[in-house]
């Protein structure tokens, strides 16, 4: 039980630590903007320093692909199109329970607009209770619960790519006869993978990039639309303006970068000096509603392992918020084609009040609820019943749980 005199007292001293660090922002946001000021003036420039000395930058700020100062217009999409979505849910293992497994849920939502169809909203749930879904894991040291999210992942990936192919064929001459638009919850960019063993981090991203490649085929532009994105990307490219040296050569001017000095912070470069500033607050200065930011290359690491599908993304001022839109080389590469798609995804915010609607409905479709929790587990004693398993029953700890008297 959480006693809210004790948390009171915490309170005060809360509130005065958010009032200083608002006073702070609110200076580093004046350096930010001066320095975005002085590049827009010579952002050839500092991509060509950027191009010269990035084997010697202990950084990877993103590479800009269009002029900084451009924050074009997303214009309206056409009345006729389509937009997909999976997003995913699960139960989680535990031990507790009659059985150790655990479930996926995948929701799917496709809506057509001007065009007289009906649209699709349903789920689709997988059991993964093998030795191999529950322990393959493990000999990388990643535990169930951990590797059954990245099995979420490549379901929802592999739901998204078999809707756009089931589109495809019920097209005429399969061929698409509106735009269409695949849209995913969250970044393409799957920073977690960095840290896995190979073999475990091909299980999941290969799968990923042939659901990827299945889309490009089909003509489908993929998006990843991010909320509250806490990315700093794009503000790195800043440090090459507040760079005090000539040449940002980080490893001659900035050596000891990063270490830990005797106050216990970690040692700083003289670049530094708006963090720990995300993208969202420079470009929410910068954005007027309906506007994008210029296209970005991200430089990420794991990016190395994703082929031709490297990530590119911009933000965008929704009216709501600045999302952050995160899209593969080959969208890119088709100008037309992202325009539309950039369109759509707008529509889409303003459709859902905020927040795409194809995604809140795909969130509504896979999210499983305590009531079907317990339905589940319900489901899968009597059918261990029927198969002739005898004392099925939970833990005595979560039988006590469940009746507490507090």
């Amino acid at each position: 039980m959480l006693d809210l005199t004790k948390l009171a007292q915490q309170m005060q001293g809360m509130s005065q630590h958010i009032n200083r660090e608002a006073e702070a922002s609110r200076k580093r946001i004046e350096i930010a903007l001066n320095l975005i000021e002085q590049a827009k003036l010579n952002d050839d420039q500092l991509m060509r320093n950027y191009e010269d000395f990035q084997a010697k930058m202990i950084f990877k700020p993103a590479t800009l692909l269009e002029p900084l100062s451009y924050c074009p217009d997303i214009n309206a999409p056409p009345l006729a199109h389509t937009v997909f979505a999976t997003d995913g849910s699960q139960i989680a293992p535990s031990a507790h329970e009659i059985a150790y497994c655990y479930l996926i849920n995948v929701g799917r939502v496709i809506l057509h607009y001007g065009q007289s169809r009906h649209p699709i909203l349903d789920s689709i749930p997988e059991i993964y209770y093998r030795p191999e879904d529950l322990y393959l894991s493990r000999q990388w040291g990643i535990k169930t619960e951990e590797w059954m999210g990245y099995r979420r992942a490549v379901s929802e990936a592999i739901i998204l790519a078999e809707s756009g192919n089931q589109l495809l064929e019920i097209s005429p001459n399969q061929q698409l006869t509106v735009p269409t638009l695949a849209l995913v919850d969250g970044s393409l960019i799957y920073w977690f993978l960095e840290q896995l063993p190979s073999e475990a981090r091909d299980l999941i991203l290969l799968p990923i990039l042939e659901s990827w490649e299945q889309l490009r085929l089909a003509g489908i532009p993929l998006f990843g639309y991010v909320s509250a994105s806490r990315s700093s990307e794009s503000l790195s490219f800043l440090r090459l303006q507040s760079c005090p040296f000539d040449q940002p050569n980080c490893l001659q001017h900035c050596p000891g970068i990063g270490g830990i000095i005797s106050t216990g912070s970690e040692k700083k470069a003289p670049c530094q000096v708006f963090e720990p500033l995300r993208d969202t607050v420079l470009w929410e200065s910068q954005l007027k509603p309906g506007q994008r930011s210029p296209f970005w290359r991200s430089n990420s690491s794991i990016l190395d392992l994703y082929e031709h599908h490297q990530i590119y993304f911009c933000y965008v001022n929704m009216g709501s918020e600045i999302a952050r839109l995160e899209v593969p080389a080959w969208v890119v590469e088709n100008s037309d084609q992202l325009e539309l798609a950039l369109g759509m995804v707008m529509a889409q915010v303003q459709k859902g009040y905020g927040y795409p609607v194809v995604l809140a409905e795909a969130h509504n479709q896979a999210v499983v609820k305590g009531g079907d929790r317990t339905r589940f587990f319900t489901m899968l004693e009597q059918e261990m019943i029927k198969a002739g398993l005898r004392n099925v029953g939970i833990s005595y700890k979560e039988a006590r749980k469940r009746g507490s008297i507090a």
